[in-house]
């Protein structure tokens, strides 16, 4: 049986995905100071005038970090609801989940630091 395509569905599914975003936001120090860095490197991407493949790295970059971010939130609300007392197990769960977050943020800083830091010290070296 296959379902028929509905724009009310599609347009309800991205309500949700709001929803879940603003949660996030509201709920999740880490989510913040994530956001806080993205509009760093945005901001010094436009004033170092990066290259548009440079522009691709950058927001692939923020979009997987505060992916890998919203993934590490779901795991471990989901894993306090499933175990809300002490259980290694579940700790191991989250704490492999905060390593792929780390993970995917050293990768993002690393980018950032090939793109941004020949140009930062370009600028200064015009001093």
């Amino acid at each position: 049986m296959t379902q028929q395509f509905s724009i009310k569905k599609i347009l309800k599914s991205f309500g949700y995905a709001v929803n879940g975003l603003k949660a996030v936001i509201r709920s999740e120090q880490n989510f913040r100071i994530h956001v806080l860095f993205a509009g760093l490197a945005v901001l010094m991407g436009f004033l170092l005038t990066i290259s548009t493949v440079e522009w691709a790295l950058i927001i692939a970059c923020i979009a997987a970090v505060m992916g890998a971010e919203t993934m590490n939130t779901a795991i471990e609300k989901l894993c306090d609801v499933v175990s809300p007392q002490y259980h290694e197990k579940i700790k191991i769960v989250k704490d492999l989940a905060a390593a792929a977050v780390l993970i995917v943020s050293i990768g993002a800083l690393i980018t950032g630091g090939i793109i941004f830091i020949p140009r930062i010290i370009h600028q200064f070296s015009a001093f």
